[in-house]
């Protein structure tokens, strides 16, 4: 992984036009452009529980760090599980939060997806944190698990102290953000290999233990085939002006699918909101750079009062 050190704090620089604040990450050295980017082991993990928790129909595997701290809950991607955030879970706790992952229907060590029961990843999501007797709390998600938490934001928004979202349009089924989404994919995009997709070229080639590590995760990740629970919302375009909580996007320099064009047309529309900017990051932020992504989380749940 990459040497994170080598960049400078993140900026905060106004967006003119859009309304918004982005944190842009430093610039490396020039001494240091030439040097070779040396791989970050995952961190020791902080002491956890998992269980099992009662969601209609069905039940999800999660893990909690517990302690009385606020509650941060982690939403993975379609290419990844509750085993994916091995370089959050000991940071943030270790910044004093009580933090939680878990898997959804279909994903590792939770029931395997139902057909016929599909349920709906939000309502999910709502059984989890009633189970745990949380209240209000921190969201971040990425990717596929972002359009879940997006869907969370517009039917229990009051639960919520923030919300993150990575590399993910937010759910938004209509307007330009969603011709964008459709249009920079060319055919055959599904079909092509997850770690092409999902990371980023500088981090494939500088760094093939990390990738090899990923894809390990993410072919053990999904029980038989890969689904998506349907959303309870309509989310279009027009509504992302609904959400009136601190929100945070973070999108990867590097990001073929969702890249930053994205996230400034979805932070337009909701007022209040940044972007942080990850370099030469692909899909898969909270991966490739996760010093860059955990700064950019903790400084956006830290300014919540």
């Amino acid at each position: 992984m990459l040497n994170m050190g080598q960049f400078a704090r993140p900026l905060r620089a106004l967006c003119l036009g859009l309304g918004l604040v982005a944190m842009v990450a430093g610039v490396t050295p020039a001494r240091s452009q030439t040097s070779p980017i040396t791989p970050t082991p995952i961190p020791t993990q902080a002491p956890a529980k998992d269980g099992m928790a009662p969601v209609p129909g069905s039940q999800i595997w999660y893990w909690d760090t517990g302690g009385q701290g606020t509650p941060i809950v982690l939403l993975h991607p379609a290419t990844g599980s509750g085993l994916i955030w091995g370089y959050q879970q000991p940071v943030f706790a270790k910044a004093g939060y009580r933090v939680i992952g878990y898997s959804r229907r279909g994903y590792i060590n939770s029931a395997p997806f139902d057909r016929n029961n599909a349920g709906i990843g939000s309502e999910d999501l709502r059984a989890l944190v009633d189970h745990l007797g949380l209240g209000r709390f921190h969201l971040v998600a990425s990717a596929a698990g972002g359009s879940i938490a997006s869907d969370f934001a517009f039917s229990y928004q009051p639960r919520l102290l923030s919300l993150t979202i990575s590399s993910n349009s937010f759910g938004v089924r209509d307007g330009e953000i969603a011709k964008a989404a459709t249009f920079i994919r060319p055919k055959g995009w599904d079909e092509m290999p997850a770690e092409f997709r999902e990371l980023g070229p500088s981090y494939r080639a500088a760094n093939p233990e990390g990738v090899k590590a990923w894809m390990e995760l993410e072919h053990k990740a999904v029980i038989g085939r890969e689904f998506r629970q349907p959303l309870k919302n309509e989310i279009t375009q027009a509504r992302l002006k609904e959400l009136k909580l601190p929100v945070l996007l973070i999108a990867g320099a590097a990001d073929m699918s969702t890249p930053p064009s994205m996230s400034r047309m979805i932070a337009a529309e909701i007022a209040g909101s940044r972007v942080a900017f990850i370099p030469e990051s692909g899909h898969s932020t909270y991966w490739e750079q996760p010093e860059l992504f955990n700064r950019a989380v903790l400084d956006h749940v830290g300014a919540v009062k």
